[in-house]
This record gives C-alpha cells, sequence and structure tokens, in this order.
C-alpha cells in the first residue's frame, strides 16, 4: 500500500460502519476519524446553545467557534469529551438535520480534508467517498436491512434507555435513511467505485477481513 492511503466507508444509519472502520483502523494502524460524530457533535452544540436550525447567522458564529477532535476512540467538542452525550435518538435526528444545512456540511468537510490530507486515514460517513475524498484509494459502502440496522441500535440504546423501543428505533432509522438519501447538499449514496457490503447476515469479523483482503489486492 502506499505511504498515505485514505479510506472511506459510507454507509446508512446503523450498518456498523464505525465498529468496522475502528476495528480496521486498529489493524492497520491508520488514524480513524468518525465524521458521523462530528455531525452530532454540532447538533449537540445547537441544541445546548438554543440555537435554532433556520438561524443562518447563528449557525455560522457556532460553526466559527467551534473545534471537533479525536482522541483515544472519544469525540472531543471545544476540549469536553461527549462521546456518551450524542448517542441518543434526540441527537441522531438533530445530527440529520443539521447536515442537511449547506453551511455545516461546508465547514465540516473542510475540516475531514484537513485531517485527512497528511496522515493515513479510515473516515465513515455518508459522503466520504463522494465528496470529501472522491480520490480516495479505497471505498467501501457497508449498508444491511433496515430492521437488521434497528436490531442492532435498539440492543445499543436499549442499554442505556430501558423505556425506547425496537418500534421507535426502526421508525427513527427509516426516517434518517429518508433524509440522508433525499437532501438536496450531498445525499447519501454509493460510490460508482465503491465496494458494496451487506453485513445483515454478517458478523462483524467477517466484514473486517472481507475489507482487509480487498485493501491487499
Amino acid at each position: 500500500m502506499k505511504d498515505i492511503i485514505r479510506v472511506a466507508v459510507d454507509g446508512p444509519s446503523g450498518a456498523g460502519k464505525s465498529t468496522i472502520a475502528r476495528a480496521i483502523a486498529d489493524r492497520l494502524s491508520l488514524d480513524y476519524i468518525d465524521t458521523g460524530a462530528m455531525y452530532r457533535a454540532v447538533g449537540y452544540k445547537m441544541l445546548q446553545q438554543g440555537v435554532a436550525l433556520s438561524d443562518a447567522e447563528a449557525i455560522s458564529r457556532l460553526l466559527d467557534t467551534t473545534d471537533i477532535d479525536f482522541r483515544h476512540g472519544d469525540t472531543v467538542l471545544d476540549g469536553e469529551v461527549i462521546s456518551d452525550k450524542i448517542r441518543t435518538p434526540e441527537i441522531s435526528k438533530q445530527a440529520s438535520d443539521c447536515s442537511a444545512l449547506a453551511m455545516v456540511r461546508r465547514r465540516l468537510v473542510e475540516l475531514q480534508r484537513k485531517m485527512g490530507g497528511e496522515k493515513s486515514v479510515i473516515m465513515d460517513g455518508r459522503d466520504i467517498g463522494t465528496v470529501v475524498f472522491p480520490d480516495a484509494e479505497y471505498k467501501f459502502f457497508i449498508t444491511a436491512a433496515p430492521e437488521e440496522r434497528a436490531r442492532r441500535r435498539f440492543k445499543e440504546l436499549a442499554a442505556k434507555d430501558g423505556q425506547i423501543t425496537f418500534e421507535q428505533v426502526l421508525k427513527d432509522i427509516n426516517a434518517r435513511d429518508y433524509n440522508d438519501t433525499h437532501r438536496e447538499v450531498d445525499p447519501l449514496r454509493r460510490a460508482e467505485d465503491a465496494v458494496e457490503i451487506d453485513t445483515t447476515n454478517m458478523t462483524i469479523e467477517e466484514v473486517i477481513e472481507f475489507i482487509c483482503r480487498e485493501m491487499k489486492r
């Protein structure tokens, strides 16, 4: 492989992109960048500061004073670790809504390109292979049936919130799929040269092994 490579991992919510990308980063000594967490961080900050999605001026000011970094697997917003605070249905919806805003996407894509400009990285998100790094050396599109993605997300969320239901999680997954694929700015789609992997009936280890084999070709 080249000295510096970019690996793009795209796909819908709950497909296992982050888990798989983290594991591959560890195995291949790449820096892992969770772009979805970046949108969650912006959504979280907007909610914390009471910034409305319709207030372009306030959003612009917020973005100008926002720093997002990753340390030891944690998402750090303006110096504060917020990993556990951004994995809720409320933040998922807010992240989906704010990711449809052109100014938010422009700012975060700028940060993502900077992160991947001088070091080997693996990034997962919705538009890495199509927008952020259309010239990435490796591209993968990871998906799974909505019901399976909802089952995985429900298992994760139920451990934190005993009141949440599978039906609610499935509804949220379907709503986010629609929003991600129908937004005007950089909608979710598979890059033409991306390898698609349906993980519905695959284990995490099987997916990791498949991707590593593809990268050795």
